[in-house]
């Protein structure tokens, strides 16, 4: 989908005057991106442009743009911002996440708390959250309220991981955080993109449960791809999560199994994994469970979820290029 550029800038979806569209859009998002942060002061710019300048798929405005190809205005100005809206949101997280997280890297570069400390990595996510209020309030009250129900579902999906599992089903508990904490922006670049482009409400809202979908097969894959992928592909060294004594959707499958592999499972994972040895033989009990199976049984259930809803738009080329991404997020798994 992609030549591989940290900035996705020059995507190929298969159809030259849709691909030339999206990059002019992709670029403009880009540009605006940059110059809201340039507003700052520049003891402020630094902190708040790291994570954004080390780039990132810019996955969440490529899927604004190519949902506004469904209504009148296809990568108009209010398109624009509502993309950059998105990215600024999607930014602002990885920033408060790394602080929740203690994580030392993000996007190939030392993470802001680790450079900075947390209080700095909180207030730059902050700063983004302003620069995209303002962006919203240039739009209207109907994005800046629906931006209030996406935050909310983002801060109850990461309260929900927090917390944990508590009394509840794993893997109920699983899709919940992914849903609220993955999907749900992915789902509304899919919708506002529309929804500012002119798109009917019918169109607006199949969009929207298509990135909804996209993103729970995109989190899905890559836990998938964390326990079960090459690591020459991947980049990934096997089995992160687990180490870091978070079970993700094939481990938890693999938890509900019976017999020998199960109970292994289960004595293995009460505790933390330790060692090498001990991540190497749950990874191989693993192997041998079902779990990868029955989580690629749903991802290949919210891959019908996409086809049902790209019934409901007209077969112009940008349906085919959200087939394509689809598809392509599921490939990754190998």
């Amino acid at each position: 989908m992609t030549n591989g550029q940290t900035h996705a800038t020059n995507v190929d979806l298969g159809d030259p005057r849709l691909s030339e569209r999206v990059n002019a859009g992709m670029a403009a998002v880009e540009q605006l991106l940059q110059s809201e942060i340039d507003r700052g002061q520049d003891f402020l710019k630094e902190k708040v442009s790291h994570l954004s300048a080390a780039g990132g798929k810019r996955f969440r405005p490529m899927m604004a743009l190519l949902a506004s190809e469904y209504g009148s205005h296809p990568q108009g100005s209010r398109v624009i911002k509502a993309a950059t809206v998105v990215e600024m949101v999607h930014v602002a997280t990885l920033y408060h996440d790394d602080v929740m997280d203690e994580a030392d890297r993000r996007r190939g570069v030392e993470s802001a708390n680790s450079r900075w400390s947390n209080s700095v990595a909180i207030l730059a996510g902050d700063a983004l959250l302003a620069h995209a209020s303002r962006l919203m309030s240039q739009l209207d009250t109907h994005t800046v309220a629906h931006f209030a129900d996406t935050f909310e579902e983002l801060v109850t999906g990461q309260m929900r991981e927090t917390i944990g599992v508590g009394e509840a089903n794993p893997i109920d508990h699983y899709t919940a955080v992914i849903r609220e904490k993955t999907a749900v922006l992915i789902a509304s670049a899919g919708y506002l993109g529309a929804y500012h482009s002119g798109a009917s409400p019918e169109h607006a809202a199949a969009l929207r449960q298509i990135g909804g979908a996209v993103g729970m097969i995109f989190q899905i894959v890559d836990d998938i791809i964390d326990i079960f992928g090459d690591p020459r592909h991947s980049g990934k060294t096997p089995g992160t999560d687990l180490r870091e004594g978070v079970f993700t959707l094939p481990v938890l499958y693999a938890l509900e199994e019976e017999g020998a592999v199960g109970d292994g499972l289960r004595e293995l994972l009460t505790g933390s994994l330790d060692t090498d040895d001990d991540v190497e033989r749950a990874i191989e009990l693993l192997r041998q469970s079902g779990g990868r199976d029955k989580a690629m049984a749903d991802v290949h259930a919210y891959l019908r979820v996409v086809e049902e809803q790209l019934s409901v738009l007209p077969e112009i080329p940008a349906s085919q290029a959200l087939r394509q991404l689809a598809d392509f997020t599921v490939s990754r798994v190998g």
